[in-house]
């Protein structure tokens, strides 16, 4: 018996010392680089139908991360990311040559957009995918880049390097990983099928579910409906103060959900101005989404009634933080 615990004790040991040598690795190296990709030969023709278009996808996307005071997309930092994750901050990816994205190609940029990936071979892991944005979709977003609109020119600022926790770190070596480049045409949807049209607007262009499922890090951008609580809300995020709060189940759940509590005309008011039937206001780091038509937003509403049920009650635990964050200021107030 002593012997098999011995034995026990050395593989077990072993294990341990494993385990420690992985994470000094992980310590020491940080984000882990890929080789230099191939990148297409793309040039965008820059038409004001793309520019336009670009803009509503970069009001939505580029604006909401990348924007400082000023309106530029010169960076800024990620307040709204837990800080276990660490201090991030945005890239400068206007037009300047030497610290924007002045100097890459039109390739480089879909390229990195489709995968995470730069073209000296380094990931950019605070950076959504967009592997379902349909070819169309992102050749706008690169007109808009390579416009005359005022967020894109030209500056020479930028924020401080992101300071990536050892979290962070370790799920670049393991959960986060860039996404394979696919040379296949991504079409638009149909825009008469409203179904279509939701999902892919909720899920190509919006990103809703990375914010609106079970787990922040854990999640299926191949296959999107696939994510752990797609679309069932659950994930702590810290909206303004500081507090913390729990994104919203947008699943048909009829006790937790958004069954009973907006019709389709209620929803799309709701995202367009930000403002609940009720009169509350949603509060960051959700920001109403003006940009998005009527029928773009009716047809979100229809996709989300395709969507499997969740019950996932939000209101309960988001009162449950808002609870403990006023006991924790007493405390803190009481010393």
């Amino acid at each position: 018996m002593k012997k098999v615990l011995k034995v026990v004790g050395y593989v077990f040991g072993g294990l341990l010392l494993l385990l420690a040598g992985f994470c000094a690795y992980v310590a020491a190296v940080g984000v882990p680089t890929y080789d230099p990709p191939t990148i297409p030969e793309i040039t965008v023709e820059k038409t004001p139908a793309r520019v336009a278009r670009g803009e509503v996808i970069a009001q939505i996307q580029c604006m909401e991360c990348h924007a400082n005071n000023q309106n530029q997309v010169t960076g800024k930092f990620l307040n709204e990311v837990p800080a276990i994750f660490g201090k991030l901050y945005s890239k400068n990816i206007t037009q300047d040559k030497e610290k924007g994205i002045g100097n890459w190609t039109d390739g480089e940029i879909m390229y990195f957009l489709r995968t995470g990936i730069r073209r000296d071979g380094s990931y950019a892991p605070v950076m959504p995918q967009y592997p379902h944005m349909a070819d169309e979709d992102l050749k706008s977003v690169v007109a808009w880049l390579r416009s005359d609109r005022f967020p894109v020119q030209a500056t020479k600022e930028e924020g401080p390097e992101s300071e990536l926790s050892f979290v962070s770190k370790l799920l670049t070596h393991t959960l986060m990983k860039p996404l394979p480049y696919s040379p296949e045409l991504v079409s638009l949807p149909d825009s008469t099928d409203p179904v279509a049209l939701g999902r892919y607007t909720a899920d190509a262009i919006g990103d809703c579910y990375s914010c609106h499922s079970g787990d922040l890090i854990d999640q299926d951008k191949i296959h999107p409906e696939k994510t752990k609580g797609y679309y069932g809300g659950g994930i702590e995020m810290v909206g303004d103060g500081g507090k913390p709060i729990v994104t919203a189940n947008l699943t048909f759940d009829e006790k937790t959900g958004i069954a009973k509590k907006y019709t389709k005309e209620q929803f799309i008011r709701m995202v367009q101005t930000g403002v609940r039937p009720d009169g509350t206001i949603l509060r960051r780091p959700m920001s109403p989404r003006p940009m998005l038509s009527n029928r773009e937003l009716g047809a979100i509403y229809e996709y989300l009634k395709t969507v499997p049920k969740i019950q996932n009650d939000i209101a309960k635990r988001n009162a449950e933080l808002e609870l403990q964050n006023t006991q924790n200021q007493k405390a803190t107030a009481g010393r």
